[in-house]
């Protein structure tokens, strides 16, 4: 069958939250999230990778089958859904949960109430998945809600809070209450808490919830039911723009038209083809799509196995295996086993409800986890092409290695037999990826033996391999050459050298590991050898021994459990007024909004009458001239408008802050990949990026390309100045202590990954060169600033708006300027409004992050742990231009000494010029770098003298009234305080001792134990740059109007800002409003960082609430029984100002570099964290079981915000520490471009026991109410888990006997602690591992 006579299309019938939809002209590359939020102005499904790997888009999506007459319920990222695909179905978004304006559904209430969101961008995306989830199963158990959520990113929260919500709807009791007891942990470990103090540990009220009531959900509409059960079912064709889909009912009807097309792909699910197109540049005219016939989706039981239409989606045959292995006699089942292990880690929920069977197996994907164990077990692929059939081994496909495909391109895979497993069949699975849930593996096998009956001699061995090579790989030699041996050792150590002659990566493999995955391979091997050694103990335990007691905990891998959390915070004083709001855990302001997808972020203001997308064309060289710009196939794409460079930028283009300039548009020379050099603005963000990828870039390669540290030192590339901080006598002082050593520490670099990529609308407004800004960004005044000067207009023309941002950690200051002045010079010119949304790949390109970071020490010891002198330099890796850099580097000096007191202290820090995109400012701005260093250093004496790391950090910690290097006087008791509570609620001692027991008694899984102190200054060094203002407006209603100089970034400002105005004019926090942070409102403010947004614009709210309370006092006094709606009737009477600006001027800071001393900070943040976890030696992977934080933050203002502070920055730096990793080319090119590549934490690396703890009775005299500013300090305390890690490794090498000092960097990934738990696998490694990716 041919396209000819199908030219007419058909109408895409579906529904959308109980709506009716119609889409006449259906264009089969459009994807339901950009038609959700486009077409039907639904903006609460989110954007966040367009992927599928974050969840922000996570829709649930409805089906009804006739035979069965079941409705079915499954989540789905939107990103990837193409509408096509959507005949039929009922799609339900957050908006058709709830809303405000009708009723908050129980998910979305929850959320919100257990303060469950932040910057609320990745909210929605949560409600969906947990809605889902209910609509299945109104009590789950926590093993599903955890399920639910793997495939959803969070990157403010911690998840914590959200998993707390979560908890309220599952049916087992998963407080931290013991089965025997049940029990609260809070009511029989009394040491948590001061009896002295009036503690609590209730962020939220649970009866104040409303009950989940099944009965009151969207029903699903009746006509799709009747449509499933009477309309002839018939072939649907759908003409696109450049594409064409087709999807037929009948098996015949495909075959013919794959055989008329066979280069046309099938889509089911479009997680491989969708991503391949979206961001691999190919393209398909035509597709088909085979969901609807019912031969591909068969589901038959036989009497050798399971038959199953090749598609199935994942989660369908999850449902059949687990349904398998419980009716069927356990040893027909171990294949079925094997493979549903590795269905629960295979992306998330939503990937595996719309992924097929048939297209993981067909794509041939090197990371596909279920290959290797379907080719190991036999499986058996049915086939189909016009007039054949045939039935071959799934190895087959894999037989003839990379280049070769059986499957022929006409040919269908119809379905998949997997068979039942024999007696004397042992079967497993194994993968290890960057992250345990919802990642690509980095390698994985698939391993089956049979042994001839009743022994242990190989009659059949099979061994598969992914991630080895670009497809699976089959040990055929190694398993040839085995057959007939006996299940020994010798056996083992045959099949290792075996496996490794066959498999191994050479050296200059493509995607680096190389040693890493070659130690894998092996030590998947021997796990398998032990779990089959284990096996036969248990047929026979005379004649098979087993194997040793400790090695039997490697046999068990690590699962996600729902954690367990305590938040203790000190409560409100008794005679505190009801009404008052400050100390209490109040929920965020857009708490609900958030959960009900009402919050407004940039890319969800509606659509201006005639705008324009842009679309911005990037540098592919790290240093290069341009020798031409080609925009002439761009200007002829479709809906292309204009195309926009350096030459139409009216003023400045480069801005000298310093000695080197910031950039606009790259004129005559890039500087680094990504680079912006034009920019083409269309009718659509789709036709704009298909015109950007047609603008043709010639270059002249420029020399040196700097993309290292170590280069930079080479070519001596410094920004200037370097800086020095010195302290005592160094020199000196080493030539009286007992011991002496060097060291150096590398620390990767971090992607912000905020969850709101980079956005910008600019709106002229057609006089006077007056222009509207909404962007989202940390500091609306330098936006301001910037886009006048490159406009070449007065600031007071351009006003920047900014209501909330979806997350930023310091990455939405100078980027946001140069990318609002880019849409700046695009609207100006055009005279139209302009809408530029970076994608995810493109903002992780161009923006930059946290500084890569080099420490390199000589530290001077006595033998009772004491330091006496240190001797360091830092280099940090800058990028190509100096924006915050030079500041970053002053910072990492001056709270490099953490806790402790360096009586011999000389330090330099320089700020590296490189040819990547420029780093900037990152949450702890440089202090998780430097401090980073300075623990290892602690680290490395307590190896040297023998004591323990916490006896060398007491000894070392700062006592007393005391000075830091710079000559600043401080009082340390608070640090002391939360190291002793800490120590004191983690039960360090003991929990040490039980760790060393597990340490004795298992020899390849370890435990680590470690506690870390913290003293973080709080300030930004110079006067102007904290200070603030505020504005207040009282109507005559009595309702309050409150703006500020801070940004919503998530961290609850807006919150405390309104907390802060009810204290100060009396009135309930429901009478005041927060409308947006706006240049038009309060001019010139600071940029919203270094945790002081609530400390200084906390001070401007208070000013100018006392100011209009001082003009009210008179009238108050005259009717004191009046109501206040009553004094501001009057006050307005009497003609009495309503409305007062309040100020603040800022904090008295400053730092004298030449003479090395200063006051540059206000005050201290004191905190203390403990952690506990446990590494698998053979894989390097590990599992974090407990973290204890104590933090000294002052009187909270308000509990619940900042303890979910202190937990997202903590989870960020566990993200930091042992996880996040950039990856680069050999020519500055990021590998690293999306969730995909890029692993932040997700729900299963926050640690199984989860406390906080407020400090308690701590006063801060110098901020607003006696708090203390606490958005950055907790990231460091991520390191407890770094150093617990190395904890774990020290007594791996201790038991082995490697003697040999190992350094261990940042990140600390599975691979780096593979490597240190060196064994005989390792030592089968060569040391040839070629620089085919670095890490800079």
């Amino acid at each position: 069958m041919s396209l000819q006579g199908a030219a007419g299309a058909d109408e895409l019938i579906f529904y959308v939250n109980g709506r009716k939809i119609i889409e006449k002209h259906a264009d089969p590359e459009q994807m339901l999230l950009s038609y959700l939020r486009k077409r039907l102005h639904l903006t609460g499904t989110k954007y966040g990778c367009g992927g599928g790997g974050c969840g922000a888009c996570t829709v649930m999506i409805s089906t009804y089958e006739p035979a069965s007459k079941k409705i079915c319920h499954y989540s789905a990222n939107a990103c990837l859904l193409p509408i096509c695909s959507l005949y039929g179905v009922a799609v339900t978004t957050v908006e058709g949960v709830g809303s405000t304006k009708s009723r908050v559904h129980p998910v979305q209430e929850r959320l919100a109430k257990c303060h469950g969101s932040q910057c609320g961008f990745c909210t929605p995306g949560m409600v969906m998945s947990v809605y889902t989830l209910l609509r299945n199963y109104p009590e789950p158990t926590s093993e599903q809600m955890t399920a639910a959520l793997a495939g959803n990113l969070c990157r403010c929260t911690g998840y914590r809070p959200i998993l707390d919500a979560c908890k309220t709807f599952c049916k087992e009791c998963v407080c931290c209450q013991s089965k025997a007891s049940c029990k609260c942990c809070l009511d029989h470990e009394e040491d948590l808490f001061d009896k002295e103090e009036k503690i609590s540990t209730r962020l939220y009220s649970p009866d104040e919830f409303q009950p989940l009531d099944p009965t009151q959900e969207l029903i699903f509409p009746p006509e799709l039911m009747r449509m499933a059960e009477n309309q002839p079912k018939r072939t649907l064709f759908f003409h696109g723009e450049r594409m064409t889909w087709i999807s037929p009912v009948y098996l015949d009807e495909l075959l013919d038209l794959k055989a008329a097309h066979p280069k046309a792909p099938l889509i089911v699910g479009n997680t491989i083809v969708g991503p391949q197109m979206k961001f691999g540049g190919m393209f398909h005219p035509i597709v088909f799509s085979p969901a609807r016939i019912p031969d591909l989706n068969v589901v038959k039981c036989t009497d050798d196995g399971l038959t199953l239409g090749a598609a199935c989606s994942l989660s369908l045959v999850k449902d059949i295996l687990r349904n398998a292995i419980s009716k069927l006699p356990e040893e027909k089942t171990k294949i079925f086993y094997a493979v549903l292990k590795q269905l629960r880690t295979l992306g998330g929920e939503q990937i595996r409800n719309v992924a097929s069977l048939g297209g993981n197996i067909v794509s041939r994907k090197s990371t596909s986890d279920l290959n290797p164990i379907l080719a190991a077990s036999n499986c058996m692929l049915n086939l189909a092409s016009r007039g054949r059939k045939r039935r071959i081994p799934l190895s087959d496909i894999f037989a003839d290695g990379v280049g070769n495909n059986t499957i022929m391109p006409e040919e269908i895979l119809v379905s998949v037999h997997i068979p039942h497993s024999r007696k004397g069949e042992y079967i497993s699975a194994f993968r290890q990826a960057p992250r345990r849930e919802n990642a690509l593996p980095i390698a994985n096998a698939g391993m089956r033996v049979l042994f001839e009956e009743g022994t242990d001699k190989i009659k059949d061995l099979s061994i598969f391999y992914g991630g080895a090579a670009s497809t699976t790989v089959h040990a055929k030699q190694t398993c040839w050459t085995l057959t007939g041996r006996q299940w020994n050792e010798q056996m083992l150590d045959e099949a290792s050298r075996l496996i490794l002659k066959e498999i191994a990566l050479p050296g200059s493999a493509c995607g680096g590991k190389v040693e890493y995955k070659n130690t894998l391979i092996v030590s998947f091997f021997y796990r398998f050898f032990l779990e089959v050694l284990q096996s036969l103990k248990t047929m026979d335990s005379c004649r098979y021994p087993g194997i040793p007691m400790e090695y039997g905990s490697v046999l068990q891998d690590f699962q996600t459990k729902m954690p367990q959390s305590i938040q203790i915070y000190q409560d409100v004083d008794q005679s505190q007024s009801p009404q008052d709001p400050v100390g209490r855990p109040i929920m965020h302001q857009s708490g609900i909004k958030h959960a009900t997808g009402e919050a407004v972020y940039i890319d969800d203001l509606p659509s201006v009458d005639g705008e324009l997308f842009l679309a911005v064309v990037t540098s592919s060289r790290a240093h290069a001239k341009i020798m031409s710009v080609d925009t002439s196939e761009a200007l002829k794409g479709p809906g292309v408008f204009d195309i926009i460079t350096a030459d139409d930028v009216p003023a400045t283009n480069e801005f000298h802050y310093s000695s080197d300039p910031e950039i606009i548009f790259a004129r005559n020379e890039v500087i680094c990949v990504g680079q912006i050099v034009c920019a083409v603005v269309a009718d659509s963000d789709v036709h704009a990026k298909q015109a950007a990828a047609k603008v043709k870039i010639k270059y002249e390669v420029l020399e040196p390309v700097i993309l290292t540290i170590e280069e930079a030192i080479k070519h001596n590339s410094f920004f200037e100045p370097k800086r020095k901080l010195e302290e005592g006598n160094v020199d000196q002082a080493f030539e009286t202590v007992d011991g002496i050593f060097e060291g150096e520490v590398h620390i990767g670099g971090q992607e912000h990954f905020y969850m709101e990529t980079q956005s910008v609308l600019a709106i002229p407004r057609g006089e006077d060169k007056e222009m509207d800004l909404f962007v989202s960004t940390q500091h609306p005044a330098f936006v301001q600033e910037m886009v006048a000067a490159s406009l070449g207009v007065p600031a007071n023309r351009i006003m920047c708006h900014v209501k909330r941002v979806g997350g930023a950690f310091g990455g939405k200051i100078l980027k946001a300027g140069l990318l609002a002045s880019v849409a700046a010079v695009a609207a100006n010119k055009t005279n139209r409004a302009v809408r530029l949304i970076l994608s995810r790949g493109d903002d992780m390109l161009i923006t930059g992050g946290r500084h890569p970071f080099i420490g390199k020490y000589k530290v001077g010891f006595m033998n009772d742990g004491r330091i006496r002198a240190v001797d360091a330099k830092y280099y940090i890796n800058g990028g190509c231009t100096p924006d915050e850099s030079v500041l970053v580097a002053e910072v990492s000096l001056l709270k490099m000494d953490n806790a402790y007191k360096i009586p011999n202290l000389r330090c330099w820090a320089y700020a590296c010029k490189t040819n990547l995109p420029s780093n900037t400012a990152f949450r702890g701005f440089g202090f998780p770098q430097s401090a980073l260093v300075t623990e290892t250093w602690i680290t490395d004496i307590a190896d040297k003298t023998g004591l323990s790391p916490e006896k060398i950090r007491e000894i070392n910690m700062y006592k007393e009234d005391e000075q830091t290097p710079f000559k600043q006087k401080f009082d340390p008791q608070n640090l002391v305080r939360c190291w002793n509570e800490c120590m004191e609620k983690s039960a360090y001692h003991s929990r040490k001792t039980a760790v060393e027991e597990f340490n004795k008694q298992n020899y390849w899984k370890k435990k680590g134990i470690a506690i870390v102190p913290m003293k973080f200054p709080f300030g930004l060094g110079t006067r102007y740059l904290s200070q603030a203002a505020a504005l207040v407006h009282i109507y005559t209603d009595g309702s309050v109007l409150l703006t500020h100089g801070g940004i919503e970034l998530g961290q609850g400002i807006h919150t405390k800002m309104i907390q802060v105005a009810s204290r100060e004019l009396n009135i309930p926090m429901s009478y005041i409003h927060f409308c947006e942070t706006s240049t038009t409102t309060v001019p010139n403010a600071c940029a919203s960082v270094g945790s002081a947004g609530t400390d200084v614009n906390g001070m401007a709210v208070k000013d100018a609430c006392q100011t209009l309370m001082k003009r009210l006092q008179p009238i108050i006094n005259k009717n004191p029984k009046g109501n206040w709606n009553d004094w501001i009737k009057e006050a307005f009477e009497q003609s009495v100002s309503l409305s007062a600006t309040g100020y603040f001027r800022g904090y008295n800071e400053n730092m004298d570099w030449e003479k090395g001393e200063g006051q540059p900070f206000t005050y201290f943040l004191y905190g203390a964290a403990c952690s506990e976890v446990e590494i698998n030696c053979l894989t390097g992977d590990h599992k974090n079981l407990q973290t204890d934080i104590v933090m000294d933050i002052g009187c909270s203002i308000n509990p619940a915000v900042d303890i979910g502070q202190i937990e997202g920055a903590f989870v960020q730096g566990i993200g930091l520490y042992t996880m996040e990793e950039l990856k680069y080319s050999p020519e500055g090119v990021l590998y690293t471009r999306g969730p995909d590549q890029y692993k932040i934490p997700a729900v299963c690396d926050i640690p199984e026991r989860f406390r906080v703890s407020l400090l308690s009775s701590s006063q801060n005299p110098y901020a607003i109410y006696a708090s203390k500013g606490i958005g950055e300090a907790g990231l460091f305390l991520g390191c407890s888990v770094f150093f617990a890690l190395r904890d774990a490794v020290t007594s791996v090498r201790n038991e082995r006997g490697l003697k040999k000092t190992f350094a261990m960097n940042s990140p600390l990934t599975a691979e780096q602690i593979r490597a240190a738990c060196a064994d005989d696998f390792t030592k089968m490694m060569t040391n040839d591992e070629s620089a085919s990716s670095i890490s800079v």
